[in-house]
């Protein structure tokens, strides 16, 4: 049994696709991603490294022992889990977004891919809702939207009418634009932005993540985006939670309470150990982890 709960795009930027590679992972599955070492690179930054692999950077320094404030030393080895939770809403042929947890899955036959992306800021969110894809494009111009050259212009960055597609063009090299008024799906030069809010609705993805979406999608896709920031899921014998916050302040009770209304729908209450829960849940991890109770 897999996951449930669900609080069912203006746009400058968005990304998908997970980490190091696109996550595919089997329809059975419950998790993507996984655990795995990675050496830090000449040039690497924390925020850069988690915006690569779909994690948060506080996620990173806590499993790692590292201080945040302090620059990453070149050739440290650092274990990064990854692991996210599959929502039930995912389904063969549709794009999913789960606002919360910052990722795009999508479904091939028995493959899922999972794509860390950057959503809409919490003064420019990105609508929930279901969608279809109504056109692609390689190197797109951006035209760009009159609230957009609004709000630049009172900060001091004019902006022109359009701007050319190119290395500094924020919608990247590939957009699939959607149904939902003013949003879609791109890539972004910023790659650190990922896993982020911080668009103005759209959906943004890293340059590999958004080229291997693209490829995977057409006019008439569909696809749907969510609200949940907490997810529990049977994977083999094991209770995995995996806790965001509550970005957007939608949520119309505690997270406890929450965790403990979603545990009992899937008949999982029984099996998790609720101090571990609740320990994930104040740390807001965003990484699915075990909670299974071992009595």
């Amino acid at each position: 049994m897999r996951l449930r709960l669900a609080i069912s795009v203006l746009c400058a930027g968005i990304a998908l696709h997970t980490a190091a590679a696109a996550g595919a992972r089997d329809s059975a599955a419950a998790i993507s991603g996984g655990v795995t070492a990675y050496t830090v690179a000449a040039g690497d930054t924390l925020t850069a490294v988690a915006a690569r692999f779909g994690v948060y950077p506080s996620t990173i320094a806590a499993d790692n022992h590292l201080d945040p404030r302090r620059s990453l030393e070149t050739g440290r080895e650092l274990r990064i889990d990854n692991r996210h939770l599959i929502s039930d809403a995912v389904v063969p042929g549709e794009i999913v977004v789960n606002l919360p947890q910052r990722m795009a899955f999508y479904k091939d036959g028995d493959r899922v891919f999972a794509y860390p992306i950057a959503v809409g800021r919490a003064t420019w969110q990105t609508p929930v809702g279901t969608f279809s894809v109504v056109r692609k494009e390689e190197n797109p111009a951006w035209h760009v939207p009159a609230s957009i050259r609004a709000e630049s212009a009172r900060a001091g960055h004019p902006l022109p009418l359009v701007v050319a597609p190119g290395p500094k063009n924020p919608l990247g090299q590939f957009w699939i634009g959607l149904s939902l008024a003013g949003i879609g799906i791109h890539g972004t030069p910023a790659q650190s932005s990922i896993y982020q809010t911080t668009t103005h609705g759209c959906i943004r993805l890293q340059r590999d993540p958004i080229a291997d979406l693209y490829s995977r999608v057409m006019p008439g896709t569909r696809g749907r985006i969510i609200y949940e920031p907490i997810l529990i899921a049977e994977s083999g014998d094991d209770v995995y939670i995996e806790v965001h916050a509550d970005v957007y302040r939608r949520l119309a009770a505690s997270p406890y309470e929450i965790a403990r209304a979603l545990a009992g729908r899937l008949g999982l209450a029984d099996r998790i150990d609720w101090s571990l829960a609740d320990r994930e849940i104040d740390r807001h991890a965003g990484v699915a982890r075990r909670v299974s109770s071992d009595h």
